[in-house]
C-alpha cells in the first residue's frame, strides 16, 4: 500500500513551509496526490516528495516558477531528461564555483586573523632569500583586477596546449613582473615543461617591503633606491607579488634581486 504524508510531513521531507506548498498547489505546480473530501487536507504521496525535491532544486538554479512549471508539464520524456542533464551540468559548474569562492573566503580569513594576532605588522625594507622560482608571463595582463584575480590560474592553463595541461601545476598566488618597464601578470611554476611565456627567477637575497596599492609606487621607488645606494645594484627587474588582505582587496610585497646564490 502507497505511503503518503500530511502536508507538514512533505514540508519538512524537502525543507520548505506549508504555505509554500500550498502555494505550488494554488499555482498547479505540484499537486498533492489525494485530498479528503471532507476535510480538504492535502496528502502527498512519493512521487510528489519526487517532484517537490526536484522544484527545490531547480529553484537553487535560479529558474523562476514559471519556468519550472514549464517544464514538468512536458510529455515529451527526452525533452525533460535532456533539460535536467542540462541542468546538472549547471549545478556542477556552480558548486565548483562556490568551492573556489570558498578557498578565496579562507585565505582571507587567514590574513585577517593573523593581522589579528599582528603576526604580520611591519611594513620596513628587509631582505630575504628565495629559492629559484619559474614562472609564466601572462600575454595580455598587465594590472590585477577583481575580475581576474577571481579566476586567476584559468588565464594560465588556457595558455597552455591541451597536450601538455597535465604537465603544468601552479601555485594559488598572482604577480606582476616588470623589466624594462614592461609588466606583465605572472604565476608560479610547481610542475612544467619547457614552452613559450617562461622566465626564471634566480635563486638569491632579494630586498622586499610591504604596500598596497595606494603607496605601491612610492615603496617600489624606495626599494629600488635603497638597492642602488646600498648595494649598487641597478635591478634588472622587479617583482611584486599579490597578497591577497581581504575580500575584493589586495597587498602586494615588492621583490629586488640584490644578490645571486
Amino acid at each position: 500500500m502507497e505511503k503518503y504524508y500530511s502536508i507538514s510531513e512533505a514540508a519538512r521531507i524537502v525543507g520548505k513551509t506549508c504555505e509554500t506548498l500550498r502555494h505550488y498547489d494554488r499555482i498547479n505546480l505540484v499537486k498533492p496526490s489525494r485530498r479528503d473530501k471532507w476535510t480538504n487536507y492535502r496528502y502527498y504521496s512519493n512521487q510528489d516528495i519526487v517532484l517537490l525535491n526536484t522544484v527545490c532544486a531547480l529553484q537553487q538554479m535560479d529558474l523562476p516558477l514559471k519556468e519550472i512549471k514549464k517544464v514538468l508539464e512536458y510529455d515529451d520524456l527526452e525533452k525533460i531528461v535532456d533539460f535536467l542533464r542540462q541542468a546538472k551540468i549547471k549545478a556542477d559548474k556552480k558548486i565548483a564555483a562556490l568551492e573556489y569562492g570558498r578557498t578565496k573566503i579562507c585565505a582571507a580569513l587567514t590574513d585577517y586573523e593573523k593581522k589579528f594576532l599582528k603576526q604580520d605588522v611591519s611594513e620596513d625594507i628587509f631582505v630575504k632569500y628565495f629559492p629559484k622560482r619559474i614562472i609564466m608571463l601572462s600575454d595580455n595582463l598587465q594590472a590585477p583586477t577583481i575580475d581576474n584575480l577571481w579566476n586567476y590560474l584559468s588565464h594560465f592553463y588556457e595558455k597552455i596546449n591541451p597536450l601538455q595541461k597535465e604537465q603544468f601545476l601552479f601555485e594559488d598566488l598572482a604577480g606582476i613582473y616588470t623589466e624594462n618597464d614592461m609588466s606583465k601578470l605572472f604565476a608560479v611554476c610547481i610542475r612544467y615543461v619547457k614552452t613559450e611565456g617562461l622566465k626564471v627567477l634566480p635563486a638569491g637575497d632579494y630586498l622586499c617591503a610591504k604596500c598596497s596599492e595606494e603607496n605601491r609606487v612610492q615603496k617600489i621607488s624606495e626599494v629600488v633606491n635603497t638597492a642602488k645606494d646600498s648595494y649598487c645594484i641597478e635591478p634588472e627587474f622587479i617583482i611584486q607579488q599579490i597578497i591577497i588582505s581581504g575580500i575584493l582587496r589586495w597587498n602586494y610585497q615588492i621583490q629586488v634581486l640584490v644578490r645571486r646564490r
